[in-house]
């Protein structure tokens, strides 16, 4: 066996795989500090319907709707509609309760008999909407926004008629073993918010984003069948030719496991996966803008995991071939671990190999709640 052909065949296939996003990510911190080419209003503030999916969250939930109660957005203006997926631990008499205690903020609960999934709920909840309300929030329990006024901010975007949907910055509660969370949620949040100002982003973030409400009725609502609600609407919503962007002034914080971490990681690239493989037959009918945005993304959740493993896989064969060339080579990337951006990075693609193919056996839709 030649294991010569083997390692540069290994290290051809690792320039590949770091060329490629490195090349992307210049790309877009060109447009990161340019300014919106939008109207963005801050005294927009549209009628809202804030929908908030629970599932067993009775240690999370009161202190959520007290998130909600302290924005600075007339109250008049907002309807919350919390939607209970069969909750086992009380979560809907303490959103009663809480109602009970704000009776100047309109909520309603909906309490479903069975726990279907997130998209389902969001649907149910969506047919229940004001027939007035403009805009549909959606949030998530185990999240809080950081600014007051984040729902202003965020509405604000949603003035200039060119744009569809808004999402926000994500920021960990936790950095996660070895700072991976932190580190992953810095790179990311570069990139979207770069997406969002060349033209629109693909991945969207629970905790806080908003929609049009004609758009999603017209879209039929939230896809029952992928994990990655939120980002798959935004991208439908794009690809019609509306931008759907993250709002750089609007910072949300997720709690993160105290258990599982690797395992919680790889159920969200599951879905994020789910989304960019039904994403590819888009491509084509995108708007220009966001044709390239979608192209590159998919590859690089779906094609450059596999690269970087093929590399490993050529570098362990010329070991075991008896080539010193591939130890060294792979004892100085191991070394490079100790790197945060490399470890995060490579811990990422490990995470994107192993979702794929679980997603061959499950697509993980409705899961088991981890303590946070």
């Amino acid at each position: 066996m030649n294991t010569s052909l083997l390692v540069a065949t290994a290290l051809i296939l690792a320039i590949v795989h770091f060329t490629v996003p490195l090349a992307y990510y210049l790309y877009l911190k060109r447009w990161l500090n340019k300014p919106w080419d939008l109207k963005v209003d801050y005294n927009y503030t549209p009628k809202i319907t804030i929908i908030l999916p629970t599932y067993n969250e009775a240690g999370l939930i009161q202190g959520k709707l007290d998130d909600i109660y302290a924005q600075d957005y007339p109250r008049d203006r907002i309807e919350v509609l919390v939607v209970d997926s069969a909750s086992s631990d009380g979560t809907p008499r303490l959103v009663e309760e809480w109602a009970g205690r704000h009776r100047d903020l309109n909520v309603k609960l909906i309490v479903e008999s069975e726990r279907r999934g997130k998209a389902h709920a969001l649907n149910n909840a969506l047919k229940h909407a004001s027939s007035d309300s403009e805009i549909i929030v959606v949030t998530d329990a185990d999240s809080w926004w950081l600014q007051r006024d984040a729902l202003r901010r965020i509405t604000a975007y949603l003035s200039d008629p060119r744009v569809g949907a808004v999402s926000c910055l994500k920021k960990p509660e936790r950095e996660g073993p070895g700072g991976v969370e932190e580190g992953y949620r810095g790179f990311y949040n570069t990139v979207r918010l770069a997406e969002s100002k060349l033209y629109s982003t693909p991945v969207f973030h629970g905790e806080l984003e908003a929609f049009r409400k004609k758009l999603l009725v017209e879209a039929g609502g939230f896809p029952l069948d992928l994990g990655s609600d939120d980002s798959h609407t935004a991208t439908r919503i794009a690809v019609r030719g509306w931008r759907t962007i993250i709002a750089g002034d609007v910072v949300c914080v997720e709690k993160t496991p105290l258990k599982e971490y690797l395992w919680w990681r790889v159920r969200r690239a599951q879905h994020l996966i789910q989304h960019f493989m039904r994403t590819l037959g888009m491509i084509r009918r995108a708007p220009g803008g966001f044709k390239s945005i979608l192209a590159v993304e998919s590859y690089l959740h779906l094609v450059n995991p596999w690269i970087l493993l093929v590399a490993l896989i050529l570098l362990v064969a010329s070991i075991i071939a008896g080539g010193r060339l591939a130890l060294i080579v792979l004892l100085l990337s191991m070394l490079l671990l100790a790197y945060k951006p490399y470890r995060t990075w490579i811990t990422t693609q490990a995470i994107l190999v192993i979702a794929a193919v679980r997603n061959l056996y499950t697509k993980d839709i409705i899961w088991e709640k981890q303590e946070k």
